[in-house]
């Protein structure tokens, strides 16, 4: 009879087990559990921890609550001013209503990765090329909100959209290296014809000065002889200013005043010797 009893006890104990065992279920963190009793979704939600269900009666599906890194494969459109390009992006979302995400939508990830595509295809058409290139911010709040707008209803929540990288034809982008080429040359023309308009203002206001004072020019005309004698050059060109020949013109006519005038004084260039020599007949 013991023997019975104890027989008994063990098999109550070993059912017990096996009932503990086929109902318990620990629920991570991160975790929440969704509980379908006979196929009816059970208002609570479960918690992270330890929790029991009743095996063959209950089933529980786990829905993971972290947010969700997705990236988006490239979509090839067509601009609005009519430019093939490639763009692909990421998506960041999380689950915020587990219930909703299990019961509204089959594949809720699924869901949300065509969304992101046909979103995406749709950016591309309504935007032009230079948007795509520099004003990305104001493209990805517009595609999360398109995004955003039915995951909603699905439990889901994006949390931020990125656009990757967007890639031209070859053809697009050797045009508009020339495009960039060609408008530093004007900027650097720009600056050149600048320069060049403010050294002429210089020379001018040096040239008004010298003309002042002649002595200027000649202290001007040594500098510019040694400049060259520096260079140890074999020849050295002297220049002779066209005023120094008046002024020495004009000594001679007063040196002597009664033998009438003067011929001017002949300058004649000596191609052999590199220099000039002044000559009066």
């Amino acid at each position: 009879m013991v023997g019975e009893l104890v027989a008994v006890g063990v098999t109550l104990a070993s059912a017990g087990a096996v009932y503990v065992a086929a109902a318990a279920r620990v629920i991570k963190q991160y975790e929440r559990g969704v509980v379908f009793r006979l196929g009816k979704l059970r208002s609570q939600v479960r918690g992270p921890g330890f929790t029991m269900i009743v095996p063959g009666v209950d089933k529980m599906r786990k829905v993971n609550m972290q947010i969700v890194t997705m990236p988006v494969p490239a979509q090839e459109g067509i601009t609005r001013d009519n430019v093939t390009v490639r763009v692909d992006a990421v998506v960041y979302f999380k689950v915020t209503s587990p219930a909703e995400a299990v019961v509204r939508v089959e594949d809720y990830r699924f869901a949300v990765s065509q969304m992101a595509q046909t979103s995406l295809r749709s950016i591309i058409g309504k935007s032009e090329l230079d948007d795509l290139l520099s004003n990305r911010e104001k493209l990805n709040q517009g595609l999360e909100l398109m995004i955003d707008s039915p995951a909603v209803e699905w439990g889901v929540t994006i949390d931020r959209v990125d656009i990757k990288d967007v890639s031209l034809p070859e053809t697009m982008k050797r045009s508009m290296a020339r495009q960039a080429e060609a408008d530093r040359e004007r900027r650097a023309r720009l600056i050149n014809a600048d320069a060049e308009f403010q050294a002429s203002k210089k020379l001018a206001e040096a040239a008004h000065q010298m003309a002042d004072t002649p002595a200027a020019l000649q202290l001007r005309l040594l500098q510019t002889v040694m400049a060259v004698a520096a260079e140890k050059n074999s020849t050295l060109v002297l220049p002779i200013p066209v005023e120094l020949l008046r002024f020495l013109e004009k000594g001679a006519q007063v040196a002597a005043p009664g033998q009438g005038e003067r011929p001017p004084l002949e300058v004649r260039l000596d191609s052999e010797s590199g220099g000039s020599n002044s000559r009066q007949e």
